[in-house]
């Protein structure tokens, strides 16, 4: 099974002071997926310049050709489902059907408060993502739809024409609880992880590793469970978050072994961060465009 390579491009950057430069470089270099994040800003960024996902999708929807584009993660801390689908059914048409969303339950961030809320305890956070999620799937698939839900609510909302993309643009869905991995297994067509959280600080590979392969195992039940066929599931790990950090980007060879010890545990995408200097993510840039040309082929 082949592993594809994709980027996630944070959008701290003005268009026109090299935000637009590395979405058509990406294309490019052969990335599968160019993501964003979906955030109205974002732990040590949220002092700078920081930008809006769907607007930045759309510009580079305008400029690319075969990139797919996509958000890492959208949630419910600030979106409805009746807006978010009329501006996702927008974006798909633009970009001539080449959308993906990367959706998650959201967490106790800058997100979660902005707009004059307590923050949601995380069963509350599951609940509300548990009645989003499929909402969302209805106004992507269905011209109109009402609802009347716990959390969200929808009368006659309209969606004509719908995606491009039929049924409707893909979902992929992070989780790593039982309640997410049901979404994801219902309704997605990737599921996303970025590894235990806990281990980041003090973890080391070996025990990622084993805790990237109980998750893959849990969605694998999950999906049993609910009749679904996990061929038709891609698994997508966004990087940076496990203990190796950015370790596999100082090389080729760290970034090919990396990935392989990963393609072994049956994840067919892997997204690794644009360089930013002075960040989480600071890396060599001809590194990190050396593996963007050269791994994709050392790993099919």
């Amino acid at each position: 099974m082949s592993l594809h390579l994709s980027t996630v491009i944070l959008p701290y950057r003005r268009w026109n002071e090299g935000g637009r430069t590395a979405w058509t470089r990406a294309e490019q270099l052969g990335f599968r997926t160019a993501y964003t994040y979906d955030h109205l800003s974002w732990r040590s960024f949220r002092d700078g310049p920081w930008f809006g996902a769907v607007p930045t999708l759309t510009a580079a929807a305008a400029i690319t050709d075969r990139l797919r584009l996509g958000t890492l993660v959208t949630s419910p801390n600030f979106r409805h489902p009746v807006t978010l689908a009329k501006e996702l059914i927008s974006l798909d048409d633009i970009s001539g059907g080449r959308v993906t969303l990367g959706i998650g339950a959201g967490g106790s961030g800058f997100d979660a408060t902005a707009l004059g809320q307590d923050p949601w305890t995380p069963r509350e956070r599951a609940d509300r993502f548990a009645e989003f999620v499929p909402l969302l799937d209805r106004l992507l698939t269905e011209d109109t739809v009402s609802y009347e839900g716990d959390f969200y609510s929808a009368h006659e909302a309209r969606n004509i024409p719908g995606c491009v993309q039929r049924p409707r643009l893909p979902f992929a869905v992070a989780a790593t609880g039982p309640r997410g991995m049901r979404l994801a297994a219902r309704y997605g067509q990737a599921w996303v992880t970025t590894g235990d959280p806990k281990l980041y600080e003090n973890g080391t590979p070996e025990q990622s590793i084993q805790a990237l392969r109980g998750q893959a195992e849990k969605l694998a039940d999950t999906c049993a469970e609910v009749g679904r066929d996990m061929t038709g599931l891609d698994r997508v790990l966004l990087s940076g978050f496990t203990p190796d950090r950015t370790g596999p980007l100082q090389s080729l060879d760290a970034f090919v072994d990396f990935a392989g010890r990963h393609a072994e545990l049956g994840f067919t995408e892997l997204v690794i961060h644009w360089p930013i200097p002075d960040s989480p993510f600071a890396a060599d840039e001809k590194v990190f465009e050396q593996i963007a040309m050269e791994a994709p082929a050392q790993l099919r």
